[in-house]
């Protein structure tokens, strides 16, 4: 039976210039939904599989996002993306969280991923004060980031997280390695999504990223699941049709 948990991060730029790639993904095996770390829906996902608005920002707070926000159909809504490297407090996180987020779930049933930061310990940090902030009314999934080159490292940080907040499914937001060596990205990939893949309390993860140009210095250009062409990589097609993934 194919367990559907992988989030398809789909960049932006997709949908600007080369929307027609979506038509190639294989919606029928491993990949659960899509996400833009944007509140609007690209509309070639065409309904084919659920779309996951994210309040990256402030800004989507407001305007057209926040109207995106409050009109979507989806059932599952991301709350801001490494907020503490933003600049935004735990204690302005928390007061939007309690004043716009939790009236979506009170009101229109929809399920929040909390805050998803980095995995360092300025990330952790905020995020437990966001925690004790929100205690009254807490996500109903644990967010995370994690990037890296050792795959053990990354299965401890994401197990140690959920000690910490045993009472959440955890959603891994973004997750990819940073080794510069195919043969390390590849091994770093099939390990922790074999891995989340049988852990029951990992409702979803997503492997950093779909776009032709690598975002910044930091990401891997071998961890790329798209070509500067706008071809699928060997590591997308792998993460979209194989399970286990095989190295």
């Amino acid at each position: 039976m194919t367990i559907k948990k992988r989030c398809l991060l789909w960049d932006w730029t997709n949908t600007a210039h080369i929307p027609q790639a979506m038509d190639k993904i294989d919606f029928s095996g491993p990949i659960s939904s899509v996400a833009n770390w944007n509140t609007w829906t690209p509309p070639e996902l065409k309904n084919r599989a659920p779309f996951r608005p994210t309040v990256r920002t402030e800004a989507q707070l407001s305007g057209n996002d926040w109207d995106n926000v409050l009109n979507s159909t989806q059932p599952i809504i991301h709350f801001f993306n490494e907020p503490e490297r933003a600049g935004i407090s735990p204690e302005k996180a928390a007061d939007a969280w309690h004043k716009q987020m939790v009236p979506l779930r009170a009101e229109k049933g929809k399920k929040l991923v909390g805050p998803s930061c980095a995995s360092d310990a300025g990330g952790e940090a905020w995020l437990a004060e966001f925690m004790a902030r929100v205690r009254d009314s807490p996500p109903d999934f644990l967010g995370l980031h994690y990037y890296g080159e050792d795959a053990e490292a990354a299965v401890r940080y994401v197990e140690e997280m959920h000690a910490r907040y045993p009472d959440l499914p955890v959603v891994v937001s973004e997750i990819g390695s940073i080794s510069r060596r195919k043969e390390e990205v590849f091994a770093f990939t099939a390990r922790l999504a074999n891995w989340m893949d049988r852990k029951e309390w990992v409702f979803e993860y997503a492997f950093f990223g779909c776009m032709r140009e690598v975002a910044d210095a930091f990401v891997s250009p071998e961890a790329q699941l798209m070509d500067k062409e706008g071809a699928f990589t060997e590591l997308m097609r792998k993460l979209m049709v194989e399970q286990p993934i095989r190295v």
